[in-house]
């Protein structure tokens, strides 16, 4: 038995739940004469949509295909050996789900020199090596077709990508020692930091053989029947594959430098798998492939044992599974059909809504306002969205002049809603004005029909106790910019059914967003949450620490942009808003800033100017700010953030606004943009001891986003 025999033997006793993939070998005569082939094929015995993956057998099979071919090809019975996969699917990588269960540094070592081993035996056989990338490849699927000699991919391919650096890793079989040796380092740096860090963007067919990483693109149809006729004319002389040249001299050190702006850009120097991928990439200057293998084990070992990763695959884990079934939703059977959408508001957020529904949901979809001017501006609004579509190519004619059809808006709600089955309101934040629209609506739409708040704060048992079916009320919160953020938080009223609810979240399935069931509480989870964590800054502030100091206090968590520039997304008034509704019920705990008033006041739409290019404190907020003479160092200002961020957190969960940690985590990660490698925030505070500090035990339990014990 061969030394990577036995590692990988030893290793599969770690991954006693793996998915196998079996490595098929098969032998016929290529077109135009070129000779016998074998072709290799990854498969993991499942149907078509499960994806194929690397773990200790899996790599085991791959390597006992090779040693079948390598003998092959050592005796002249082949002249060229392929590597392709099952229907739609090449292969997504390692097996996260046993990578999550490693506890010894030695074992994670031995899995990445284990995949090393295998994959780079494609670049030593005596004949030429072809990868056909034929589906979805990610990850070590990638990595397995760079070890190759020659690569083509389907155009039909919806997803390629080194994603390693999002959840926490670097690529670890080839990526960052391969990739730009074969493409030059500023694309490799765009495919493995860049794209990884634009939450995981993915490549398509046609991307993949433009930045050159395939040799040929064929269509999905017919795909590997002309890649091996491709292959035929490659191995016959009759097609050379012209590579670049590439560039070792500045335009790599270049490339790497812009690689650690974006790192710095996103994470801040939080987390570190970008800067480990960067490293290894500058060292691949010089072109030294097994200096790189080695220091991509050596990474890969070191990342999988820490607390990034484990986030990382927590976060992943959330988005990829618990997104899919939301704790405490009802049994979906109960959900009544919505052939028709109301909309009550005409601006912004509401147009964008009525957008929305009308795009995932192809029905009928009516705006009303308080005047036709209005409505015709939101209405103008979709369907100038929908023209864009057109623009860009995402819908044809037909499409787009049938849903612009579909959307109307009316002054009067008896003629808009009295056969729509989905009413959601949009107007302005303030109860009584939400009390009269639902009391208007409900005097005209039917009987069944759902009652939906966007609300972001207010209690919606409040909003519909005086309506007399205040059971079909629900709160449908969602996040701006509607089209991006995924979160939708559904919240039950204190009289609303499981029939009413249910509804909503067939709806939501439909409009393809993360829904989390949410306790009628004020602000929910995520502007909860979001406004004691700001709310510290502007006390800190407040106090007399300042600006700089109070923001960069937080630049270690890596989030997705400072408080106040967040604060300036969301606009100051709307902030303030929110910051007087929480002080109302918890004013122990939720201050309103009276610097916050003075800029809301003075007509500010943030705390900054941009002139130079960059956030510098605008003269004329620095001129309005009243601060005390308490001075906080940058130390003290997060803990005294993530002390407050924790506390509410135990209080929501003790108040059960959600049913467990995880529901804040997806919330925080869907809703508010928070990185995976913070595993949304708990993980975060329970790695670092914060939560045990101000609640005296872990929001998770050890193993969770940790390594296990």
């Amino acid at each position: 038995m061969s030394t990577t025999a036995e590692l990988l033997k030893g290793a599969a006793a770690l991954f006693p739940d793996e998915v196998v993939t079996t490595a098929h070998v098969r032998h016929f005569e290529l077109p135009l004469g070129a000779g016998r082939f074998a072709l290799i094929t990854l498969d993991n015995g499942l149907d078509h949509t499960k994806p194929t993956t690397f773990g200790p057998q899996s790599l085991a099979n791959l390597d006992a295909a090779i040693d079948q071919v390598e003998k092959e090809a050592a005796d002249g019975a082949i002249v060229g050996i392929g590597i392709t996969g099952k229907p739609f699917i090449f292969a997504v990588g390692a097996d996260l789900k046993g990578v999550e269960q490693l506890k010894e540094w030695d074992h994670a070592h031995a899995i990445g020199k284990g995949g090393h081993d295998v994959f780079k035996r494609l670049s030593n056989l005596a004949v030429p090596t072809f990868a056909y990338y034929n589906g979805a490849a990610m990850g070590g699927g990638v990595e397995v077709g760079l070890h190759c000699a020659y690569r083509t991919v389907s155009s039909a391919i919806p997803a390629f990508s080194l994603p390693e650096v999002f959840l926490g890793l670097v690529p670890g079989w080839g990526g960052c020692a391969l990739l730009p040796n074969l493409i030059g380092a500023e694309k490799a740096v765009s495919v493995i930091i860049e794209n990884s860090l634009n939450q995981n963007k993915q490549l398509k067919g046609e991307q993949v053989y433009a930045l050159g990483i395939a040799d040929a693109i064929f269509e999905g149809a017919d795909f590997l029947e002309q890649s091996l006729i491709w292959t035929a004319a490659v191995l016959k002389g009759e097609i050379v594959v012209d590579r670049p040249v590439i560039d070792r001299g500045e335009a790599w050190d270049q490339a790497v430098a812009k690689g650690r702006f974006i790192a710095d850009s996103k994470v801040h120097g939080a987390a570190p798998a970008a800067y480990r991928a960067l490293d290894i990439i500058a060292a691949a200057k010089n072109g030294d492939l097994q200096q790189g293998y080695d220091a991509e084990d050596k990474a890969l070992a070191d990342l999988i044992m820490g607390g990034e990763l484990r986030s990382g695959l927590y976060a992943f884990n959330l988005v990829q599974k618990r997104a899919k079934r939301p704790a405490g939703a009802p049994d979906k059977n109960l959900a009544r059909p919505v052939t028709k959408v109301g909309v009550v508001g005409a601006g912004l957020m509401a147009s964008q809504l009525a957008l929305l529904f009308l795009r995932r949901l192809e029905v009928p979809v009516v705006l009303t306002d308080i005047d036709q001017a209005r409505i015709d501006k939101g209405v103008g609004y979709v369907h100038a969205e929908i023209d864009k579509l057109l623009g860009k190519g995402r819908i044809n004619q037909d499409k787009a002049n049938r849903l612009k059809a579909l959307v109307t808006g009316v002054l009067d709600k008896a003629e808009g809603f009295a056969d729509a089955d989905f009413v959601i309101e949009a107007v302005f934040e303030e109860m009584g004005v939400k009390q009269q629209v639902f009391a208007e609506v409900e005097a005209v739409a039917p009987a069944h029909a759902i009652l939906a708040t966007n609300t972001s704060s207010l209690s919606v048992s409040e909003m519909a106790s005086k309506l007399k079916n205040p059971e079909r009320v629900v709160g449908f919160h969602f996040f701006n910019p509607v089209a991006i953020l995924p979160l939708l938080e559904i919240v039950r009223g204190e009289q609303t059914d499981d029939a009413s609810l249910a509804t909503a979240f067939g709806v939501a399935r439909k409009l393809k967003k993360t829904a989390v069931l949410v306790k009628d509480a004020p602000a929910f989870v995520v502007n909860r949450i979001l406004t004691r964590f700001m709310g510290e800054i502007q006390n800190v502030i407040d106090e007399g620490t300042p600006v700089e100091t109070a923001e960069k206090a937080v630049e270690p968590l890596g989030l997705p942009m400072s408080p106040l520039v967040l604060l300036e997304l969301v606009g100051p008034a709307i902030g303030l808003h929110v910051s007087e509704t929480l002080n109302r019920s918890f004013p122990d705990r939720f201050t309103v800033s009276p610097n916050l008033k003075a800029v809301v006041e003075a007509g500010k739409r943030g705390f900054y100017v941009y002139d130079s290019g960059r956030p510098e404190l605008d003269p004329e907020v620095a001129a309005l700010l009243k601060q005390g003479d308490t001075v906080l160092t940058e130390e003290q200002v997060r803990a005294r953030v993530l002390d407050a961020v924790a506390q509410e957190i135990g209080l929501m969960l003790d108040e059960g606004v959600v049913a467990e940690a995880q529901d804040i985590d997806l919330c925080l990660i869907t809703g508010a943009g928070w990185p995976f490698h913070l595993g949304g925030i708990t993980p975060y505070l329970d790695r670092e001891g914060v939560s045990e500090r101000v609640n005296g035990k872990r929001f998770l339990a050890p193993g969770v986003a940790s390594v296990p014990a």
